[in-house]
């Protein structure tokens, strides 16, 4: 399943095409988003009718999950974010993995002959799959909110009035 990645500067892209959300689409995502909310939690097939301006109108069956996935992108986009949506088994460069971390390339390049995540080598450059950068950001932001925990409780032991 396709996972997508929110940043402010990633574009939606779809075979070499970009979009940036404009305030027309920010607005349509926005009333969009508060109409699939309570159906995005929803488990099931569901029929949709979509209708353009010009009068041609077509149903289709989506899948929950789908809806979900449609639910966070116009989230994003109300937000005035674009988003990418890459499959998992996708590679990335580092530069683009970088990015998804939100840590210079020189600072990925340098986790990566670490062996802190898997890659390989087209050539003389590195490429990463997206499902390793997912689970590298899942394991540190687990290790980040452990360690952020053990502060606070050694804050209370102490009496600075950190609370958990």
């Amino acid at each position: 399943m396709p996972m997508m990645i929110p940043t402010s500067e990633t574009v939606l892209s779809h075979v070499g095409t970009a979009l940036i959300p404009d305030a027309h689409d920010m607005e349509l995502a926005a009333e969009s988003r508060g109409t699939l909310g309570a159906l995005a939690k929803t488990k099931g097939d569901f029929t949709f009718t979509v209708a353009s301006e010009g009068g041609v109108t077509t149903q289709l069956r989506i899948p929950s999950s789908v809806l979900q996935l449609l639910f966070a992108a116009l989230s994003e986009m109300a937000c005035g974010n674009a988003v990418s949506l890459l499959p998992l088994n996708a590679e990335l460069t580092t530069q683009q993995a970088a990015d998804i971390l939100n840590v210079s390339r020189p600072y990925l390049v340098g986790l990566l002959e670490k062996g802190d995540m898997a890659f390989r080598k087209v050539g003389v450059q590195r490429r990463v799959s997206l499902r390793e950068v997912i689970a590298y950001k899942t394991r540190t932001d687990i290790d980040r909110g452990a360690a952020l925990g053990e502060l606070a409780r050694l804050g209370q032991e102490a009496g600075i009035g950190y609370e958990v």
